[in-house]
């Protein structure tokens, strides 16, 4: 573990990088427009032409994580025209999301994708993986139809992310 507390392990040749090809990867969702429990997989994206939108964020239950997601809700009606999916990603499962968006008044409005990454590899593969606490870092990042890296952006726990931003790079 380096001093940061990230791992230093990310994956065989290190995490990702942008202008990287993103390697395929799987998750388990909770998808609360359908309130049905699937799987997403970046082949499956890259497949339909669609932008991916990955937003991590540290854990369900957390108190700046409903504010930031509910944010993200109001624009994801916007995204989803521009041709991207976007997918909420932490380290809880799929019935942590399900308990979560179904309890929490500020998540009523998700209605994208909420994705259990219960065992940090896709966090890791993006480099936002904290080996000390097992969550991850606040990330966002946006991967082309083509399956290429082309926005990261990686925040500390308690630095929140806007959403009129992301649109704009997205856009």
């Amino acid at each position: 573990m380096s001093e940061n507390n990230t791992c230093e392990c990310a994956c065989e040749c290190g995490p990702v990088r942008v202008g990287q090809e993103v390697p395929n990867f799987q998750m388990e969702t909770y998808d609360p427009k359908a309130s049905a429990f699937g799987k997403i997989s970046l082949d499956e994206l890259k497949a339909a032409k669609k932008w991916t939108v990955l937003v991590f964020y540290p854990a369900d239950f957390t108190f700046v994580c409903p504010t930031e997601l509910a944010d993200l809700a109001e624009k994801h009606e916007a995204l989803a025209k521009l041709g991207a999916e976007v997918i909420g990603v932490s380290t809880d499962t799929k019935f942590a999301h399900l308990a979560w968006r179904n309890s929490e008044k500020l998540l009523q409005s998700v209605k994208y994708l909420m994705a259990a990454d219960t065992t940090g590899e896709i966090s890791r593969l993006f480099g936002v993986y904290d080996c000390g606490s097992g969550l991850a870092l606040r990330g966002t990042f946006i991967i082309n139809p083509d399956g290429k890296l082309v926005s990261s952006e990686v925040n500390f726990y308690n630095v929140g992310r806007n959403a009129d931003e992301l649109f704009r790079k997205v856009e």
